[in-house]
């Protein structure tokens, strides 16, 4: 779902109808007030903003979302060439900002790649919150020893840095491989180095 936060009415009928008739559903909203009274928004993909508005202005809208850790792509919209408003804005982590009048293809275009970034950032946090999950079970001892698999000791070197039986560093080593989801260590360094991404 596109959401669209306009207080031209017209804007809005123009861009559900544009999205619609390319496959796209979009909601519209008056005022930046009724769009975050409305939040949080499950279905919400990208959020095409008007910078200027009665009341709380795009930017100030755009800042609010970011407070309440929302990061749903921002396509900002200007009918008004302000530079400092968009420099300011991108580096804020917005996804574009286009000038009215806009070209239809140039928004629908830019909405389905805020679509699209907002799918990886999400199938990406999924696995990341999944790997963290399964970190969580490890004991203690696994934990330490996953430690020195990581560092590149062998299992002689984890059991005396350990003061335990080689036997048993293999055993932990095993289940850490296992409850990670790893093949090896190699595996398991590459999959732990996403948690830190």
């Amino acid at each position: 779902m596109i959401h669209i936060v306009d207080d031209e009415e017209a804007i809005r009928d123009a861009l559900q109808f544009l999205f619609a008739s390319r496959g796209l559903e979009a909601r519209g909203w008056p005022s930046g007030e009724a769009f975050l009274a409305a939040q949080p928004l499950a279905d919400c993909t990208a959020i095409i903003l008007d910078v200027r508005m009665e009341g709380i202005s795009g930017p100030e809208v755009f800042e609010r979302l970011r407070t309440m850790g929302i990061a749903t792509p921002v396509i900002f919209l200007t009918g008004h060439a302000d530079v400092p408003v968009a420099v300011r804005t991108l580096k804020a982590g917005a996804f574009d900002f286009i000038e009215k009048p806009f070209n239809d293809n140039q928004i629908v275009d830019r909405s389905e790649a805020a679509i699209a970034s907002h799918r990886e950032t999400e199938t990406a946090r999924a696995a990341r919150s999944r790997l963290a999950a399964r970190r969580d079970t490890l004991s203690a001892r696994e934990q330490e020893v996953m430690a020195c698999m990581l560092s590149g000791a062998k299992n002689k070197q984890i059991a005396d840095e350990l003061g335990i039986a080689m036997r048993t560093v293999e055993v932990h080593r095993g289940r850490v491989l296992a409850k990670m989801g790893a093949a090896n260590a190699i595996e398991l360094a590459a999959m732990l180095g996403l948690l830190r991404g």
